[in-house]
């Protein structure tokens, strides 16, 4: 990962942006740029650096000498780079891929610019010739940006909320940081003055209509109709290819392998793909749980069948207990779920930048909200219900999944997360599927999925077809959860008095539980008055859920051989 930091308009101490600017340190540890724009008064960036690709010319705020007026922050990877220095004729400076958003800027505007990307990305362009400043995220917000605009001026721009929080206590005025919300661009003037306002919002993707740069992939070229067998190839045939653009890096490659389906198709299409293209090491997979705890043991099998270099990280309760605070830090929420399925990702993170070469991370977050893989979906009372709350889903993503795969792998450096199963030219193409195709069948979620890698031999059918079961469930034993565990761990943390009182004591997002009280309690200590960053829990639908855990629903069935 990397960690972009912006101030506009600002006023502020150089000694209260140094601090707030190291704030992320803990996303780049390659290199660190403080540096005020010149000619401009009271603006400045910051830039935490991991090198991926060009660790000569890399650093940024990224400047060329064909745009001297163009200042560039950002932070992912622009996947489709080559293509459009081709189509377009550009002629580059460095080999970084976020170049081509200046010269794409430069020809186009901003729109456009925005829409011919294919990656992800959180971006912060300055232009001083015409005093804008333009902010941008990708379609679901796999990389993070956070901002705040105060009334007399003052815009600040960072990859997490904690880099802006010193900075609002010290002001006269109100400061409202909120994530910049993901498949849009926002367009603010610098005046005279110095002071920032906002003069443009807009939507360039979105996650329920194919993109419109269908020039850029072979997706205007994929057989059309809606019989399964053309389906499913379309479906091989995009994540094939999603996976295979994400391999763009100079430092080694490895997965996350929970056993689950979707890690395991991530896994088993990496290793393939690495042995087309002759990556001159094996891809080392990563699996974390108590010994007897379904996802190691799935895992094992899928990294025997796919021949990876496997790793496993033993967790305990105890670890796990003793990691929460530290996970509530960096994730920046008190969702319930969010925090359970953390701190294993925190842990396994930690380990791969301890103990391990690796640093290009691929992960299988986003299949379960495009794919309908959540058990609940059986429940749904119509294809339509389902695929509306699986969009749903994936706007969220920025808040919840998405979220934590980002900060548990930021929180350690070196590492920097991939994610094909969000590849919008996937997602694009699976959201317009007919509904009937994407909803649970013969009572197996994610069934068109499973279905479309059937007869391949890429894992093994067991894996196939395994039951879901969620990252923070499959830590440990049927026997015994991971979440049970930790519940039983708080009961003494929280008293009954305080549970009773929650509502007064937290009337945005009330907890109902000792464990959610706990959780709120440690995000108050570190961002106090902060509670509105989530708007709600993430709850199953559909069922009288109690808890978000997927074992505690009526519907929930174990494999046979747990």
């Amino acid at each position: 990962m990397c960690g972009i930091w912006a101030l506009f308009g600002s006023d502020e101490c150089l000694s209260v942006q140094c601090t707030s600017a190291m704030k992320i340190a803990h996303r780049g540890p390659d290199a660190f740029r403080f540096e005020n724009v010149s000619g401009f008064t009271n603006c400045c960036f910051g830039f935490h650096r991991l090198a991926i690709v060009d660790q000569l010319y890399g650093m940024q705020p990224l400047r060329i000498k064909k745009f001297p007026f163009l200042w560039l922050c950002y932070n992912g990877e622009i996947y489709n780079h080559h293509t459009l220095k081709a189509e377009f004729a550009f002629e580059y400076q460095t080999e970084v891929d976020g170049e081509v958003l200046l010269h794409l800027y430069d020809r186009f505007g901003i729109q456009k610019m925005a829409s011919l990307l294919d990656g992800v990305f959180a971006f912060v362009l300055l232009d001083t010739a015409n005093r804008k400043v333009f902010l941008g995220r990708d379609t679901y917000g796999v990389r993070p940006l956070f901002k705040f605009l105060t009334d007399d001026g003052f815009l600040a721009v960072c990859s997490e909320a904690k880099g802006l929080t010193d900075i609002t206590h010290s002001m006269s005025t109100p400061a409202n940081i909120v994530p910049f919300l993901p498949g849009h661009f926002e367009v603010f003037s610098l005046e005279q003055n110095g002071k920032v306002q906002s003069i443009q919002m807009d939507q360039f993707h979105c996650c329920t209509k194919e993109p419109s740069h269908a020039i850029y992939d072979t997706v205007e070229r994929l057989p059309s109709g809606f019989d399964e067998e053309t389906v499913k190839s379309n479906i091989r045939t995009l994540f094939e290819n999603a996976v295979r653009k994400r391999l763009m890096a100079h430092r080694r490659i490895g997965c996350l392998l929970s056993g689950g389906l979707d890690s395991s198709l991530v896994a088993a299409t990496l290793v393939k793909l690495a042995k087309e293209e002759k990556l001159q090491y094996p891809i080392q997979t990563f699996s974390i749980g108590a010994e007897d705890s379904p996802d190691i043991i799935a895992a094992r099998k899928v990294a025997a069948h796919i021949n990876s270099e496997h790793h496993e990280v033993n967790f305990t309760t105890e670890e796990g207990i003793r990691a929460v605070e530290e996970v509530i830090f960096h994730l920046e929420t008190y969702d319930i779920t969010t925090i359970r399925a953390s701190v294993a990702m925190y842990l396994v993170s930690k380990y791969i930048r301890e103990k391990t070469d690796s640093v290009v991370i691929f992960s299988g977050e986003g299949s379960d909200e495009l794919t309908q893989g959540y058990i609940y979906f059986h429940k749904a009372p119509s294809c339509k219900a389902a695929a509306e709350d699986s969009v749903r889903l994936m706007k969220e993503l920025y808040l919840f999944d998405v979220l934590r795969a980002d900060r548990t792998t930021a929180a350690h450096g070196y590492l920097e997360l991939r994610v094909p199963f969000l590849d919008h030219r996937f997602t694009a193409y699976y959201l317009s599927l007919p509904e009937e195709m994407r909803s649970p069948k013969h009572g197996v979620e994610k069934h068109l999925l499973r279905d479309s890698f059937k007869g391949l031999n890429l894992i093994p059918d067991e894996i196939l077809w395994r039951r879901k079961e969620a990252f923070s469930d499959g830590l440990m034993s049927i026997k015994k959860s991971w979440y049970t565990s930790l519940q039983e761990h708080l009961e003494s943390e929280v008293n009954d008095l305080q549970l009773e009182k929650a509502h007064k004591t937290f009337p945005h997002n009330p907890p109902s539980t000792k464990e959610a009280y706990y959780f709120r309690q440690v995000f108050e200590k570190f961002f106090p008055g902060r509670a509105t960053w989530l708007s709600h829990y993430w709850m199953p639908r559909w069922i009288d859920a109690t808890d978000p855990s997927a074992r505690t629903l009526s519907i929930y069935k174990p494999d046979k051989d747990q």
